[in-house]
């Protein structure tokens, strides 16, 4: 019979204890056990998919505050179809162009302090990446000079609002809505607290962008919400939009959806707005402490235990002094993967960060256990 260890190992692939998050390259997400049973459930029937991407996203942006939604495969995927939808609107044949935006509205514009690796999601549909400002800041007279008729949208990377010098989101709406240009907000995992996942909207941003599986649903599943004379085309560009009502004329049909992920999208969310938060946050705290525990008063490792809003709330930092502990914080971190099943954590500079978000129940006494193995050797 197969093991969780050994249906991995019988691929050749080493299993994973997950201490870092939510990450895409350890596989996102584990959707819980209603996630789960719902995605099952959905096998039973097959469904109109364009019915079924319509319904879902009427209950998401319900419950999101939005005025539509609509399911995607993962966030990156959201800014890509929220781009295409600031370029073409509802036009069929501007649709046909991309990714040639030849006379189209092309540039995003972005603050030269927000550059950031997944602002290229923005650009595979034609677009050209406009800077606002430079390295020393934007000012709002910066902002503004940076648009015009060209413009398609403005990208705010929500995750880096507050980077000195930079406008923040607030002022960006204002500044871009004089103009006529809409804004879309990455704010792949910015889910907690759920008035900041919902006060995107409620701030006048035209998309927004949400990962799934920071609330549950599968590691390839997203969200964009916001206005519905947007939404509409993105979706429109989407896979469905390609079979159903673009005359196969939209570039998203490789952006395809299983019906059991669009179901997890919305059972997920449903759990995420109805959830005892607190509870949640109390439970981290409890499996951090575990860890804290076993590694307390090691030569050259000082804890501190981090609250933070969004998709990793709690964290424990352990720093590492090189000069006094038994092995340096990269040296630790390379042995926690050496092992089987292997441990990914978060690196800062001379720390290890810990993420109690993906660990199974009991996972925090192996990751104890093999840290203080390593520390105290």
């Amino acid at each position: 019979m197969l093991t969780a260890v050994s249906i991995y190992e019988e691929l050749g692939v080493t299993p994973v204890i997950n201490a870092r998050g939510h990450n895409t390259v350890l596989g996102g997400s584990t959707p819980s056990a209603g996630v789960k049973a719902a995605m099952e459930r959905a096998e039973r029937y097959y469904v109109d998919m364009a019915q079924l991407l319509e319904r879902s996203g009427q209950i998401i942006a319900e419950l999101l505050g939005a005025e539509a939604a609509a399911v995607t495969p993962g966030a990156a995927a959201a800014l890509a179809l929220g781009t295409a939808a600031c370029i073409t609107g509802d036009d069929l044949e501007r649709m046909a162009r991309l990714p040639d935006t030849t006379g189209l509205k092309r540039e995003v514009v972005i603050q030269a302090a927000h550059h950031y690796a997944y602002e290229r999601a923005t650009t595979i549909v034609g677009t050209t990446l406009v800077e606002a400002g430079d390295p020393a800041g934007t000012t709002a007279a910066q902002l503004e000079a940076a648009l015009g008729p060209a413009t398609a949208c403005v990208l705010y990377p929500a995750h880096l609002e507050g980077k000195p010098g930079t406008l923040a989101l607030a002022e960006v709406i204002a500044i871009a809505h004089r103009r006529g240009v809409p804004v879309l907000v990455d704010a792949a995992g910015q889910v907690y607290p759920l008035a900041k996942m919902t006060g995107y909207t409620r701030q006048g941003a035209d998309l927004v962008c949400f990962g799934a599986k920071y609330i549950g649903a599968p590691n390839s599943s997203g969200i964009l919400c916001g206005r519905a004379d947007l939404v509409g085309p993105a979706l429109r560009q989407g896979f469905i939009g390609f079979e159903t009502t673009a005359e196969r004329k939209a570039f998203g049909r490789p952006l395809k959806l299983d019906r059991q992920e669009i179901i997890a999208v919305v059972v997920a969310l449903q759990e995420w707005m109805a959830m005892d938060h607190a509870a949640r946050l109390a439970e981290l705290e409890a499996r951090l402490g575990t860890i804290a525990r076993a590694l307390a008063g090691l030569p050259g490792v000082s804890l501190e235990l981090l609250r933070r809003d969004g998709a990793a709330p709690r964290l424990l930092r352990v720093a590492i002094d090189p000069a006094t502990a038994r092995r340096s914080a990269a040296a630790v971190i390379a042995e926690l993967w050496r092992g089987r099943p292997a441990i990914a954590v978060g690196a800062e500079r001379e720390a290890l960060l810990l993420n109690a978000a993906t660990l199974w129940e009991g996972d925090e006494a192996v990751v104890a256990g093999r840290l203080r193995a390593l520390l105290e050797a």
